[in-house]
């Protein structure tokens, strides 16, 4: 891979962090990094570990927590949100990713990370992708060791 096409690689993820709520799919970001869907891809899983949908939904799955610790939205408009069109498929992924389903994250109580710094309470929570879901609890017992 070349320094050329990891800048382009990177382009279209920056396009993914930016505007994860809007419907992106692999020929839009294929065309910001000026290659085509399946080069793209293979591309991107070589260059980040992950495929660009998975990407994308761990972006998507981040900036979901976060407006479901405010509380003031529900589950569904949460999802659309963030750019989900399925709840279903969005409360899948949210618990794969999460270990917990959106309406149970949404309802435990958050005020332990609210005097951490946004920058730091997103480095924390950021989603972790793992062979089986982390229950509850269990992450921040990795995290003190």
């Amino acid at each position: 891979m070349t320094l050329e096409d990891l800048v382009l690689l990177r382009r279209a993820r920056d396009v993914m962090d930016r505007d994860y709520a809007r419907p992106l799919d692999v020929a839009a970001l294929a065309n910001v990094a000026l290659m085509s869907p399946g080069h793209f891809s293979r591309s991107f899983r070589a260059a980040f570990g992950e495929t660009p949908y998975r990407y994308l939904m761990t972006r998507r799955v981040e900036r979901a927590k976060a407006l479901l610790r405010r509380g003031d939205l529900s589950v569904t408009e949460v999802c659309f949100a963030v750019g989900c069109t399925s709840l279903g498929s969005f409360s899948s992924r949210f618990t794969e990713l999460v270990g917990e389903s959106p309406s149970a994250y949404r309802a435990r109580r958050h005020e332990a990370g609210a005097a951490i710094p946004a920058c730091i309470a997103k480095i924390l929570t950021r989603p972790i992708r793992t062979n089986r879901p982390i229950r509850i609890g269990e992450a921040d017992a990795a995290a003190a060791s």
